[in-house]
């Protein structure tokens, strides 16, 4: 009886050892990196003021380009590099930042706005060049409209930088 459970036991222990360690080849990011090691993330121009009713906000184009590359860094094992010879490329540019109005109250005044972010992003990968692309990414924040922007634009922007940056990881490194 005792030999039995001692052999119940290594079954167990090695059975979960075995399903423990498959789970390795899992990323819970959905990132596929393929042989690339490094990336670069130039700096996204803002040429928001370029679309009609568009503004533009300063420092947005850095903030943009940081979080993007602390969103690779925090969801891959990429090092990030500034030397032009990354193995997977990010550029692109800031091309709308729009506030509009969304719902409007009895006295025909706006109840809600809504702020509007839309980058062009570039990719190239060196590794596997059939992966590159170009194309928009956009999101949105919706605030009451009694509210003043520079109240909630930090808010704003992280909500819209978060989606964003997770758009452009997904399209580049995702392999669903």
């Amino acid at each position: 009886m005792n030999f039995l459970l001692k052999t119940k036991n290594r079954a167990l222990i090695l059975l979960l050892a075995l399903s423990i360690s498959s789970c390795g080849i899992y990323n819970f990011t959905g990132g596929n990196q393929g042989l690339a090691k490094t990336f670069q993330v130039n700096y996204f121009q803002n040429y928001a003021s370029q679309s009609p009713g568009s503004t533009f906000e300063p420092g947005m184009d850095r903030d943009f380009t940081q979080a993007l590359q602390e969103r690779i860094m925090n969801q891959s094992s990429l090092d990030l590099v500034n030397n032009n010879n990354a193995d997977l490329l990010y550029e692109g540019e800031i091309t709308e930042y729009r506030i509009s109005p969304m719902s409007a109250t009895a006295q025909q005044t706006a109840a809600q706005n809504r702020l509007t972010v839309r980058v062009k992003c570039r990719f190239f990968n060196k590794t596997k060049e059939d992966v590159d692309f170009e194309q928009n990414f956009s999101f949105f924040y919706d605030y009451d409209a009694n509210v003043q922007l520079t109240s909630i634009k930090s808010e704003a922007h992280e909500v819209i930088f978060e989606r964003i940056t997770q758009d452009i990881f997904n399209a580049s490194l995702a392999d669903w």
